[in-house]
């Protein structure tokens, strides 16, 4: 009855070790250990490997840093009397009183407030400081060519190349409304060029290639060709060669 018994348990033995051993029902076991980990990590407030960090996830809104010409308010909590501001010069520095200069471009304000406590530690003991940034240049697009009033404005929200044109008075006479030129830069040293057919988009009424202006672009409108010879044909004789159509 014993050998019997035991021939069982090793039949029943060697049955669960081939089913182990199955790839499906070893994929199966790995699986269920997996989501056994993740149901446990979800448990215990984790979230896998990097606990969703935002310091391994990366930076999603990063924080404004300064430039030239911007301008901060420096103040002092119990030493009022070295209150000033200051113009980040074009060489990156600000000058203060007493200590002279100090590096801001490319500092956040907080980076600045420490750096200006660094400078004053010598002579005051543990200044309280605070940094605002009280000026700045704000996002721009230019417009030239043949728009009425080229210059440069301000891009406070979102805005189109047909926006722009409108904002900048509008085409003149003399436009080449189908070769409207969009200037963007990339890097140092590399500009973007694309040429949009406003004139077809408007013509048309479907403006979803109307691109999106981000600050620093320039728009371009150049002069139609008639307009550059109108001055060589006399004013009767231009019909005779050019049709409105040809612009």
């Amino acid at each position: 009855m014993k050998r019997k018994r035991s021939v069982h348990w090793l039949l029943l033995g060697l049955l669960l070790a081939g089913l182990l051993a199955h790839p499906a029902l070893g994929l199966h076991a790995q699986s269920s250990l997996a989501t056994d980990a993740i149901n446990s990590s979800a448990a215990d407030g984790t979230r896998g490997p990097n606990n969703g960090s935002p310091a391994l996830t990366g930076a999603r809104h990063p924080l404004y840093r300064l430039r030239k010409s911007d301008v901060v308010e420096v103040k002092f909590t119990f030493s009022p009397e070295f209150d000033q501001t200051a113009t980040v010069l074009p060489d990156g520095f600000i000058d203060l009183k007493a200590v002279g200069d100090v590096f801001a471009e490319g500092s956040t304000i907080a980076e600045l407030r420490d750096a200006v406590q660094k400078a004053y530690a010598g002579m005051l003991r543990e200044p309280e400081v605070t940094v605002n940034l009280k000026d700045f240049e704000h996002p721009f697009f230019v417009a030239g060519g043949q728009v009425g009033h080229p210059g440069k404005y301000e891009l406070r929200s979102s805005t189109t190349v047909a926006e722009a044109v409108a904002i900048a008075g509008g085409f003149t006479g003399q436009a080449k409304h189908s070769e409207v030129v969009l200037f963007r830069k990339v890097s140092v040293g590399i500009v973007e060029t694309h040429v949009l057919n406003l004139k077809a988009m408007l013509a048309s009424r479907n403006l979803e290639e109307d691109m999106e202006l981000k600050p620093g672009d320039l728009l371009f409108v150049p002069q139609n060709r008639i307009s550059k010879i109108r001055k060589f044909l006399p004013v009767a004789s231009l019909s005779t060669f050019f049709t409105p159509a040809q612009f």
